[in-house]
């Protein structure tokens, strides 16, 4: 009979923390996926149903070396460690290869064990899917928190046989309780501290040379796949050609002084077909110099032809975390070398460094409960573009307090603060509890200020509270330029879903913007038509007065003069007040499924095909109604900072339009455009139109941003004095 004091297998108490360092070798006899009797083979790691490893893939080979290591912090050895082999297939679901579990109780302590995993199907364990070959090195680390376990253990273990023995009991279950928070707090450091990133690279994807033919027209339809660590960055598809010119400029991050490796991939895309792989190269980061610009020429190591790249390393002040002692605004000595840093005639220097943000997350009240004990394990995570942190956990409250300052670089003012809150759950992914969106440009400087959570979609409120104080500094001048270039992608985004509620909103969006034009064009119609004869005299005349007087300049003026007119007697700021209720109705699917269905490859074919035409035709009625919305929410005043720009430009050309000939302006517009390849060969075009027009929000976006208003009879704290009076 086991005593109240027993240790697991391992011979070590299962609430101490271990380190595990585990090296993927290689891999022997994978099953084979592709056409060609050949896999594309990638490995991911579980414990506790998250996933906490993924290694790189290797192309078209079933005996692959993938020689990476990686070191996991654990908190106990009672769950095992799942591994999965998957086969990369490109815009079709990974084909499954093989599972194993790593047993971590049975494992020895202090060396490095050679381990063979023998990969099987739970739905066919008859099959021969091949093996695994790992290094694993397991080791118990030191806390002082180990010796006041030991000793209440040996407390326990003495007097578990006297009367008293319960309530010994219980004191060694609090005692867990607290020792575990410890233990977690602990393990959300190291987490955080590998979210901190230490410099960009910028990389321009220029052209591809002399590329390898893959479809019967002996041409192929090509696009890059970057990957850096958990970032990716895919290129757009240049149709019909082997030596294309994608033209195309991004940053990643640096996580590590020392860079790391860029892993590059070309693809032919195939419609209604799995895409075809070209090549691969690697970039070592490390061996290239910094602060300055390297012209890369990079041949594929599997065929033909080359990858044109321009990178740039750059170092940077990283995103930080600290205590809400440690805040760099509220240091009078850090905050004049950030206002010295940001001022006006620092308007040239270092262009992609426009400003910082500083978010006080205070704390969160009346959150949804998500355990079955009615209490949740909130975290918060907060998302800057790319950038991505994350507060420690507290466990077992719905008014979590967590009193941390984040710090973020702003590389376009534009930008929107997403906070999420979600409750930790060891057994599987986290679970959603609220988010909200937060422009930039809306923060009002040191407001300590709740807002109301609201649901994945942002389309209506959840329940709780999340206290929030928000500064934000930057500088003018390079937060107008910045406006007209391309803003910054997001590395990690949603892959688009059939929707048929997605598809009928952005059906019904197209639809309102044409029934507005409709109504204009009625509304002249009726002037002609002399439905009121004071408006069409009016009318009449104003026509005859523009005409005869017409000259080029009164077009921007116009234009001028309509957002002018809208800033006085227009309430557009508040345009946006669509239903939600009968505007959004979205759903989605978090569930990521590991098997493949088995419907015939034809079958499957043909449904993807359709896909692909219903996800196109979406995003069309998308990009369409979004345009569309925006121009509309410029002259509306929707974000004054966009249309003050707006006013600005349009001065500016109205009074070229007035002072210069019409004929030296297009003369100056065609040199420029005839001699721009000829002045820089690798300089990235762009619509400056349509980048600031991507900065404006479309009505969607309006909505999702706009701040519910906080109902103080649902405040926790008011209720408390209630009940207390």
């Amino acid at each position: 009979m086991q005593g109240v004091g027993a240790t697991c297998p391992g011979g070590a108490p299962p609430s101490e923390l271990y380190k595990l360092e585990l090296e993927l070798k290689r891999g022997f006899n994978l099953a084979a996926r592709d056409r060609g009797g050949t896999s594309d083979p990638y490995v991911k790691l579980k414990l506790g149903g998250k996933e906490v490893f993924r290694s790189k893939i290797i192309h078209k080979n079933l005996n692959p070396v993938w020689d990476e290591k990686t070191t996991l912090v654990l908190d106990g050895l009672s769950e095992p460690l799942y591994v999965k082999v998957f086969d990369y297939d490109f815009a079709l679901q990974d084909d499954f290869m093989g599972s194993a579990f790593l047993y971590l109780e049975s494992l020895e302590q202090q060396r490095s064990i050679p381990v063979t995993l023998v990969l099987k199907d739970p739905q066919h364990p008859d099959q021969d899917l091949g093996t695994l070959e790992l290094a694993v090195t397991l080791t118990s680390k030191d806390s002082p928190v180990e010796e006041r376990r030991d000793s209440t253990q040996m407390e326990v273990k003495t007097y578990r046989w006297k009367p008293y023995v319960n309530k010994t009991m219980l004191l060694r279950r609090s005692w867990k309780r607290s020792t575990k928070q410890q233990q977690s707090l602990r393990l959300s450091e190291l987490h955080r501290k590998s979210q901190l990133w230490r410099g960009i690279v910028s990389i321009a994807l220029i052209e591809g040379r002399s590329l390898t033919p893959m479809d019967p027209n002996g041409l192929s339809d090509p696009y890059v796949k970057f990957r850096l660590g958990p970032q990716k960055y895919r290129s757009k598809t240049v149709p019909k050609t082997l030596s294309p010119q994608w033209r195309e400029q991004f940053d990643l991050h640096l996580y590590e002084e020392t860079g790391g490796v860029l892993e590059i991939t070309v693809w032919d895309r195939d419609t209604g077909r799995r895409d075809d792989f070209i090549g691969r190269c690697q970039l070592d980061l490390s061996k290239l110099s910094k602060e300055r610009t390297h012209h890369l020429e990079i041949p594929l190591e599997e065929s033909r032809g080359f990858v044109v790249l321009l990178v740039t390393l750059t170092a940077s002040a990283a995103v930080s975390i600290a205590d809400l002692s440690v805040t760099p605004l509220d240091n009078l000595q850090e905050r004049r070398e950030i206002l010295k840093r940001y001022r006006a005639t620092k308007s040239f220097s270092n262009m992609k460094d426009v400003g910082i943000v500083q978010v006080k997350v205070m704390r969160a009240e009346g959150l949804m409960a998500a355990d079955v004990t009615g209490k949740s394990d909130p975290f918060c995570v907060l998302e800057l573009v790319n950038d991505r942190l994350q507060t420690h956990t507290v466990y077992k409250n719905l008014n979590p307090e967590w009193n941390k300052v984040f710090t973020f670089n702003v590389k376009d003012v534009h930008s929107v603060l997403e906070v999420t809150v979600f409750d930790e759950d060891r057994d599987r992914s986290a679970d959603f509890l609220g988010k909200v969106a937060i422009p930039l440009l809306n923060v009002r400087n040191g407001e300590h200020k709740a807002y109301v959570l609201k649901n994945k979609e942002l389309t209506a409120p959840t329940k709780g509270v999340i206290y929030l104080e928000i500064e934000v500094i930057y500088n003018t001048v390079k937060a107008a330029l910045r406006t007209i270039v391309p803003a910054e992608q997001k590395y990690i985004e949603e892959e688009p879903k059939v929707s048929k509620q997605l598809l009928q909103q952005n059906f019904n969006r197209v639809k309102r913007c044409i029934m507005v034009l409709f109504s204009y064009g009625s509304y002249v119609n009726s002037c002609f038509e002399w439905e009121s004869a004071q408006r069409s005299i009016i009318s009449f005349v104003l026509f005859v007065v523009v005409v005869w007087n017409f000259e080029l300049y009164m077009l921007p003026l116009a234009l001028l003069l309509l957002l002018v007119w809208n800033f006085f007697f227009c309430s557009g700021r508040d345009a946006a007040d669509v239903s939600m209720e009968a505007m959004f109705d979205w759903e989605g699917e978090d569930e990521d499924k590991d098997d493949k269905d088995s419907e015939p490859r034809g079958f499957m074919d043909k449904l993807y095909a359709i896909q692909d035409v219903f996800i196109s035709v979406q995003s069309a009625l998308d990009e369409v109604a979004s345009y569309a919305e925006r121009l509309k929410n410029t002259v509306n005043w929707t974000v004054p900072f966009l249309s003050c720009l707006a006013i600005t430009a349009l001065c500016l050309a109205t009074f070229l339009l007035y002072l210069v000939p019409l004929r030296y302006l297009v003369l100056a517009w065609g040199v420029n455009k005839f001699t721009k390849k000829l002045r820089d060969p690798y300089l990235i075009d762009n619509n400056e139109l349509l980048d600031f027009l991507s900065r404006v929000p479309s009505d969607v976006q309006v909505m999702q941003y706009r701040e519910l208003k906080v109902d103080p009879g649902q405040s926790p704290n008011k209720r408390r004095r209630t009940n207390l009076s």
